[in-house]
């Protein structure tokens, strides 16, 4: 048996990185998936490569007109959903302009990663909660990242985006839990976990092998992670054993934020 068999998942931001693998175990384990993206080539081969209870919507977060339609489609051929995992993200360095530091922010950008960290956040959890209710139980989890955690002078925006779903994360958690919904909340929170989030900070050829080595040189485990150790964190949290799990925030950074050093970049 799977350890999410007959269970329904929505993962957002699939198309790549953790969210490409997150869908990737959650079918592996038995779980109807939903991936969803706006990389709509990409999110649809994976859907195609996984094939049987796979299937792919195109879903920008940050537009709830969106969302009312992924709603409508999932009561529809689902019935309601058990799983919502809000990865979708961006760091805003390759989607606008800049810059992010606290001393001179470009708020149109700053706004921008807000709508989509943030905002996205919040309109899954509208959405997936009246969906789990019709199911009777349900698990969302949000990925925040270890920058939620800390203060990050040349990202400002997402640092404050990724704080902002961290907090939400335990409103949501403790609402589901005073309203007896069975609808539990987690977030997890990432550092180092080698994505094409980093590319625009570590370069190519023999620089990107530097910065890599000098930043794996402050990580306590000695190696960035992958984005199957994010995804496998993810499983936990969706399946029945963490039943009794509800507003934690799971780090998943190679010991990061055990140590003193606090910022791996």
């Amino acid at each position: 048996m799977g350890r999410l068999d007959n269970k329904t998942a929505l993962i957002t931001g699939a198309a790549r990185g953790i969210g490409e693998s997150i869908a990737r175990i959650f079918h592996k384990e038995g779980a109807r998936v939903i991936l969803s993206d706006i990389r709509d080539e990409q999110g649809k081969a994976i859907a195609k490569e996984l094939g049987e209870k796979a299937c792919y919507t195109h879903l920008d977060v940050k537009n709830e007109g969106e969302w009312q339609l992924v709603y409508e489609k999932l009561l529809l051929e689902f019935g309601g959903l058990d799983i919502l995992v809000n990865n979708a993200g961006i760091t805003g360095f390759l989607e606008t302009k800049g810059p992010f530091d606290a001393e001179n922010p470009d708020m149109e950008s700053f706004e921008e990663v807000m709508r989509v960290n943030l905002n996205g956040t919040v309109l899954g959890c509208k959405y997936a909660i009246p969906l789990m209710k019709r199911k009777g139980q349900g698990s969302i989890i949000n990925i925040s990242s270890r920058s939620g955690l800390v203060g990050i002078p040349g990202a400002a925006a997402y640092a404050a985006s990724k704080a902002a779903v961290r907090n939400h994360t335990k409103s949501v958690a403790l609402l589901c839990a005073e309203k007896c919904y069975n609808i539990r909340c987690n977030s997890i929170h990432p550092a180092a976990i080698m994505t094409p989030m980093w590319d625009a900070m570590l370069g190519e050829g023999e620089i990107r092998e530097k910065i890599i080595k000098d930043l794996e040189a402050g990580i306590p485990l000695g190696h960035f992670g992958n984005p199957e150790d994010v995804a496998f964190a993810a499983l936990y949290l969706a399946s029945d054993e963490s039943k009794y799990v509800t507003g934690i925030e799971l780090n998943v950074d190679g010991g990061i934020l055990a140590g003193s050093e606090a910022r791996p970049e």
